[in-house]
């Protein structure tokens, strides 16, 4: 399964679409149209260098709403329409949704224009955040864009949205899916770098408010940098021991062989993310990026996916041997290509149950390998040796003619390695 899909036309029209819907249904005067690159820029400056000026409640600022629904919320559909299909949510009539800090109802609208077999399906959003008018605004895409897609402002789908705290009692039935996208990060990110007893700590304590309906999947998406990469292992662990197990993107439920922080040397550590390019955005939302001059040739997220205790117990990838002879080695590959020193092939890290992977092979080869695609390494010499990789340490595999297979959508053809680079991807 390749977890970061294409866009299909139909989710790429819709999202084309968006920009356009935001303008209709959020109209501007002229004078906060031309602030708008600066506002977005100040945005942007408040949720990274300058997050201690912020405060909680910055989305209730007219201003920064308008930036927040004109430029994050575009682009964080794009990346959650990018996911999202790769996904087995299986959700089903009747099924509820918890979405915690939900902000503009971020969630419910990538799957409303990525996942079109569950329009029909009745489902019930629970919208959390701390912000009312975020939420208020949410809504009212929500049915302008329900209305445009389908010419109709009724749907299959039940929203309720509530102004609480992350942490405050949600109202219904248990659901059968929790989500929190972009939330933990604002909760974590006053935590000195080097801490990660205290980022465990916390991965522990939300891994606990996750988990209050028994029977639920859960989904965490974080933006795609290193401190994020660190929490999701921290919240992998401590889910896994409520007894949930990764889903996805992980091919086993071992040890995380990308942990993230820092090493006993103080040397960054590497740290599980999934970057994509942002050809497929809408060209308006790009050149609304380059006006603000934060251009965006590259999206990235960190997400992890777990199931129900008695989901875990039966689908998830629980402890096994790590090669079969029937399966081989499964291996969820985490970055772009790399030429690999001292000779003409090219690597692409991963992650097995053996920890980190580096397979090595013909460039050709190696660029057709999908990021975020299931590789299975076959049965062979290869798989069963221990030989290591002098400068990452991983485990190496190397690919030919008929040595592997992949799950997923083969890159095009015309891949090119260009220049020399160091490694990335991890």
């Amino acid at each position: 399964m390749t977890l970061i899909t294409d866009l299909a036309p139909a989710a790429g029209r819709l999202l084309d679409a968006v920009p356009l819907l935001i303008d209709r249904t959020f109209p501007l005067a002229e004078r906060f149209q031309k602030q708008l690159p600066r506002s977005i820029a100040e945005l942007s400056r408040l949720l990274t260098s300058g997050r201690g000026e912020r405060g909680a409640s910055y989305l209730e600022k007219p201003e920064m709403l308008q930036a927040y629904l004109r430029y994050f919320l575009p682009w964080n559909l794009y990346r959650l329409s990018r996911l999202l299909p790769g996904l087995s949510l299986e959700l089903r009539e009747g099924d509820a949704v918890t979405d915690l800090g939900s902000g503009p109802l971020t969630l419910p609208l990538a799957l409303w224009i990525s996942r079109p077999d569950l329009r029909s399906v009745p489902l019930e959003f629970r919208c959390v955040d701390r912000a009312g008018a975020v939420l208020r605004a949410g809504r009212r895409f929500f049915a302008a864009l329900a209305e445009f897609t389908t010419g109709a402002g009724a749907t299959h789908w039940r929203i309720k949205t509530a102004a609480a705290a992350l942490g405050a009692p949600v109202r219904g039935k248990p659901a059968a899916l929790v989500t929190a996208v972009n939330v933990f990060n604002e909760l974590y990110e006053d935590l000195p770098y080097h801490d990660h007893a205290s980022l465990a700590g916390k991965a522990r304590a939300y891994a606990g408010l996750l988990c209050r309906d028994a029977e639920s999947s859960v989904l965490v998406v974080e933006p795609g940098v290193p401190r994020a990469g660190e929490f999701i292992a921290c919240l992998r662990t401590a889910l896994a021991e409520k007894g949930r197990l990764p889903l996805a993107p992980c091919p086993h439920a071992g040890p995380c062989p990308c942990p993230g922080g820092f090493s006993p040397g103080g040397k960054k550590t590497r740290w599980c993310h999934f970057a994509f390019d942002t050809a497929g955005a809408p060209a308006g939302l790009r050149g609304l990026s380059a006006a603000a001059g934060i251009p965006k040739e590259r999206a990235a997220l960190s997400f992890l996916f777990s199931g129900s205790a008695k989901r875990s117990g039966e689908n998830a990838p629980a402890a096994r041997p790590a090669e079969t002879a029937e399966g081989g080695l499964p291996v969820r590959l985490l970055s772009d290509p790399f030429p690999v020193e001292g000779g003409n092939l090219y690597g692409r890290y991963g992650c097995s149950e053996k920890g980190l992977v580096l397979i090595r092979g013909e460039k050709s080869r190696i660029g057709a390998l999908v990021p975020g695609s299931l590789f299975t390494a076959e049965p062979c010499a290869q798989t069963r040796t221990e030989t290591r990789d002098r400068k990452s340490g991983a485990f190496i595999i190397d690919i030919g003619a008929a040595a592997a297979r992949t799950a997923g959508t083969a890159a095009p053809a015309s891949f090119r390695a260009g220049p020399r680079r160091r490694r990335t991807g991890l």
